[in-house]
C-alpha cells in the first residue's frame, strides 16, 4: 500500500464554500415558490392585483348604483309635496341599493389572474400548474379545483 492515501471527495466542490451556500439558497427558494403555488391553488393566498381588481370592481358597482338613484327617485320626488314622504321615497331607494351592494360578490377568475367576474363559475375549472422559474422544468400537469 502506497504512503498516499485518497481522501473522500466532493466532486471538487468544498463543502461550506460560495457554490454550496448558492445551492442551499437555490433549494430553499424553489421550495418557497412551490409553498406559495400550492396556497395560491389551494386559495389560501391573495394576489395583490387579484385584490385591487376585485375592490375596483366593488367600487365600480357602486358609484354606478348610486348614480343610477336620481333617474330612479327623481319622477317620484317630482310630485311629491310632503318633504317627509319625499324623504322616506329616497331613503328607501339608499336602502334598497346599499341591500343590493351588500350581495355583490366579486369572485377572482382562478384560471386567469388578475381578472373579476361578477359571478363565479358554477362549473369547474381547470388550473394550469403555474411554470416553475428557477431549477429543471418540470411536466406539465393539470389540477381540478
Amino acid at each position: 500500500m502506497s504512503s498516499y492515501q485518497r481522501k473522500p471527495t466532493t466532486g471538487g466542490v468544498i463543502i461550506g464554500s460560495s457554490y454550496d451556500e448558492a445551492r442551499t439558497r437555490k433549494v430553499n427558494a424553489e421550495a418557497e415558490i412551490a409553498e406559495l403555488e400550492l396556497a395560491k391553488i389551494r386559495g389560501t393566498l391573495c394576489m395583490t392585483n387579484d385584490v385591487v381588481a376585485a375592490w375596483e370592481s366593488v367600487l365600480h358597482a357602486c358609484k354606478a348604483k348610486f348614480l343610477a338613484l336620481p333617474t330612479k327617485v327623481a319622477p317620484i320626488l317630482a310630485t311629491e309635496t310632503d318633504v317627509v314622504v319625499a324623504k322616506d321615497h329616497l331613503e328607501n331607494a339608499i336602502r334598497e341599493a346599499l341591500a343590493e351592494l351588500s350581495n355583490y360578490q366579486p369572485s377572482i377568475d382562478p384560471v386567469r389572474t388578475g381578472s373579476v367576474s361578477e359571478e363565479a363559475p358554477a362549473e369547474t375549472a381547470v388550473v394550469e400548474q403555474p411554470k416553475r422559474k428557477v431549477g429543471r422544468p418540470k411536466k406539465g400537469r393539470t389540477i381540478i379545483v
